[in-house]
């Protein structure tokens, strides 16, 4: 009996401690097992390509799930990656399932998508130059196609063409660095054997000594980088969009022909403009057909061609050190003179040129210089610069006399109004009422004032710039011989006196003593 006691009690303890581990269990399963619903599902499994990568209580967060994936696979490749998947979701309504930790889903999600594009696309290294782009296979093949890019200008391979991350860009982006091979080496150097201040000091002070003299330079190519920016990124593609090395040379450094706009300069001629832009006279005369009708087409400074010019996908820019000798100009100098007008000017010195010897940097885009930078000048002989002495004062303008008027008469040809009367106008009529206030045309003398024949009652006055306008045909004459007048001020009335054929104001303006067109001043 005492023996069925001590059973019992350890049954009891056993049963126990069982309810207690498995409420243990319980409570560390619970949170992971769906609520069970009899009348929709609380499980989903979800599939890629057929394939189970997990199962999920709520199918609303597959679609996060498939978002991160997508953006840790771009991130990795460096660009927007097209993936084909079949993608599907099955539910079910179980009490018992549990569903798998959100992590471990997307990484099967992430993997179900790096497998897709490994069968389906082939990595490259995706090229973009502007608009154009090609894929190459690998990064030697990027590299040694910048190479072919640069190899025209850098006939002795000094420099050396990296491929670097953009500090600008989020994404894994590549670009171009180059440098001089001796420079990057000098760095490399540099950094386990850092030279002291004051041995580069006295170094860098060495070579600006030798540079005060020819052979302290080193003539050649200084700098040398592409000029558009060069993007490298890792991508997947078809096969079919894979371009060979070859190929991607060619289409490179290709002269591709673009339409540009010459401007035709001193000195030019049809045979001279072909030569300067690679093209041949029977190309400029079919592209400019209008203004240029043959081979004896005459053409002036200032006219504008179209020609086409070669221009590479990657073009390279690069600074030149050369050396040469010239005859050179003296910048001309001024002398003002207050007063004169601006239009007033009078050479005082004539030029003569120069001798010197030079060293520039010139700045190429290809072939064409774009800039120069003149680094030492040796003067053999110096320049004797023109002399000029100009005027300050801006000359007067020259107002119509008249407020309203028809316009009968210009200046130049006609016929004659009257007979006897001159076929040649030399002013210009405004028909008007008599009395309309006529006011000086500009600021000035008057030097006559009174009757003047066929002119009728008219006045002159000369201006500081030495022209004179004329007046004629008034009613009323306001002003007296020598009187100072000016611009806009009242001076007479209209009339119809003298030879006239009706009331109206005659006007005219002359340069030295000659009538000239008014409406080129007014």
């Amino acid at each position: 009996m005492r023996l069925l006691t001590k059973y019992t009690k350890t049954m009891k303890f056993s049963h126990v401690g069982a309810m207690l581990v498995t409420a243990l269990l319980v409570f560390m399963v619970v949170p992971a097992i769906p609520r069970f619903s009899e009348d929709k599902n609380n499980l989903f499994s979800v599939f890629i390509d057929g394939n189970l990568v997990g199962r999920v209580s709520d199918p609303k967060t597959v679609d996060e799930m498939l978002m991160q994936a997508r953006r840790k696979l771009s991130k990795e490749t460096g660009g927007l990656v097209m993936i084909d998947y079949d993608f599907s979701l099955s539910g079910s309504r179980v009490i018992f399932a549990q569903e798998d930790d959100p992590e471990t889903v997307a990484d099967n999600i992430y993997r179900a998508f790096s497998e897709n594009v490994a069968k389906t696309k082939q990595p490259v290294y995706e090229i973009k130059i502007n608009e154009f782009t090609v894929n190459l296979k690998s990064s030697d093949e990027v590299l040694e196609l910048l190479k072919q890019a640069k190899s025209k200008y850098d006939d002795n391979n000094e420099y050396t063409v990296e491929m670097v991350l953009d500090p600008t860009r989020e994404l894994n982006v590549l670009t171009t660095r180059v440098a001089k091979t001796a420079d990057l080496e000098k760095e490399e150097e540099e950094a386990i054997f850092p030279s002291a201040g004051a041995i580069k000091k006295m170094d860098q002070m060495y070579e600006e000594a030798k540079r005060q003299t020819l052979e302290g330079f080193d003539f050649g190519v200084k700098a040398l980088d592409f000029g558009e920016n060069v993007e490298v990124v890792r991508a997947y593609v078809d096969a079919d969009q894979i371009t060979s090395l070859e190929d991607a040379i060619a289409e490179v450094t290709k002269k591709e022909e673009k339409d540009t706009i010459y401007e035709v300069e001193a000195g030019d001629s049809l045979s001279v403009i072909a030569e300067k832009n690679g093209t041949t006279i029977e190309n400029l005369i079919a592209m400019n057909h209008e203004i240029l009708p043959n081979h004896n087409a005459v053409i002036r400074p200032g006219d504008e061609l179209k020609v086409m010019v070669p221009k590479p996908e990657l073009s390279v820019v690069r600074t030149e050190e050369i050396y040469y000798e010239e005859n050179y100009e003296a910048e001309v100098q001024y002398i003002d003179n207050d007063e004169w007008y601006t239009n007033h000017q009078e050479i005082r010195q004539e030029p003569i040129a120069g001798f010197r010897k030079v060293v520039a940097d010139i700045i190429y885009w290809n072939d064409e210089p774009q800039s120069k930078n003149i680094i030492y000048e040796n003067i053999v002989a110096e320049a004797v610069p023109k002399i000029i002495e100009r005027g300050t004062q801006i000359p007067p303008t020259f107002l119509k006399p008249i407020s309203g008027g028809r316009l009968t008469s210009r200046f130049g040809k006609r016929k004659a109004p009257t007979k006897g009367a001159s076929t040649y106008h030399k002013g210009v009529d405004w028909s008007t009422p008599v009395g309309t206030s006529v006011v000086a045309s500009s600021g000035g003398t008057v030097i006559r004032a009174g009757w003047g024949g066929g002119y009728g009652y008219c006045i002159y006055i000369e201006h500081p710039d030495g022209k004179v306008t004329r007046y004629g045909h008034l009613s009323k004459i306001l002003v007296k011989t020598g009187q100072t007048v000016n611009q806009g001020e009242k001076i007479a009335l209209s009339g119809n006196t003298g030879v006239s054929t009706g009331p109206h104001l005659h006007f005219e303006i002359l340069v030295g003593g000659t009538q000239v067109d008014p409406f080129k001043y007014l």
